[in-house]
């Protein structure tokens, strides 16, 4: 009966203490809006995890999460205005440019998002990628979209170990190109090209990708979503795109 009795006890302390555990883990501040919705986009099938948008701090102050109008950081272009796609170039390279314009604006490969208010020790083109993760992980609380492509700490991760790249691989131009010709790719760009997606389908994968660039509504697929917003108007990107795709 003693030994019942002292088992009990134990029982009754186990559960008030398992109880104090969780009542401390939700009082817990928890994530706040740009978290929960942090895998942002129902990707393009199976090919890989959605992306990630993490922000604990204030919007961008323009369109897109990715791009702002602060100092030596990314600039946000006109809102319906893309200017000229280069000519002579391959039709990667001119989609690319396409989607740089609308996301890092003139800071080019050296872009670092606004909302970044303790910025990488030196230009991300000059950083190696284990810099890079170990300035997003010493800088909690901000958003780290970086480069020509303003690509998402998930979203880094996630390529980087798909392409096999070594820590100190340098985070510079060619790098960036190849990270967002793999975006491309998952967005349906081979399949758009040879007709076994439309271009409507594809112009919604690359919104779905890049925040600043506009869904048929004409709003960012992320509209009101941690300061998203669309960057350029819509007919504006179709007629881009068309002209990139050769239509």
């Amino acid at each position: 009966m003693a030994m019942l009795k002292a088992a009990h006890k134990i029982a009754i302390r186990f559960t008030g203490l398992l109880w104090l555990a969780c009542a401390l883990a939700m009082a817990m501040p928890g994530p706040g809006l740009a978290d929960r919705f942090s895998d942002r986009a129902p990707f393009f099938g199976e090919r890989g995890p959605p992306l990630l948008a993490r922000s604990t701090g204030p919007p961008a102050p323009g369109g897109s999460l990715f791009a702002g109008t602060e100092a030596g950081l990314a600039t946000i272009p006109g809102r319906n205005h893309l200017g000229p796609v280069p000519q002579g170039a391959t039709m990667g390279a001119r989609l690319r440019d396409l989607i740089a314009r609308a996301e890092a604006g003139p800071a080019g490969y050296d872009a670092v998002q606004s909302g970044a208010h303790r910025p990488p020790p030196r230009p991300p083109t000059l950083l190696t990628l284990q810099e890079i993760f170990e300035w997003i992980d010493g800088t909690p609380g901000q958003h780290h979209a970086i480069g020509r492509y303003q690509i998402i700490p998930a979203t880094l991760r996630r390529l980087v170990a798909r392409a096999g790249l070594a820590p100190d691989t340098r985070f510079g131009p060619a790098v960036q190109d190849r990270l967002a010709n793999m975006l491309l790719d998952d967005a349906g760009f081979d399949a758009v090209q040879r007709g076994a997606m439309t271009r409507a389908a594809f112009r919604l994968n690359l919104a779905k990708v890049w925040a600043g660039l506009p869904t048929a509504t004409g709003r960012s697929y992320y509209h009101g979503l941690a300061g998203n917003r669309a960057v350029i108007g819509y007919d504006s990107y179709r007629q881009a795109l068309d002209g990139i795709l050769g239509g």
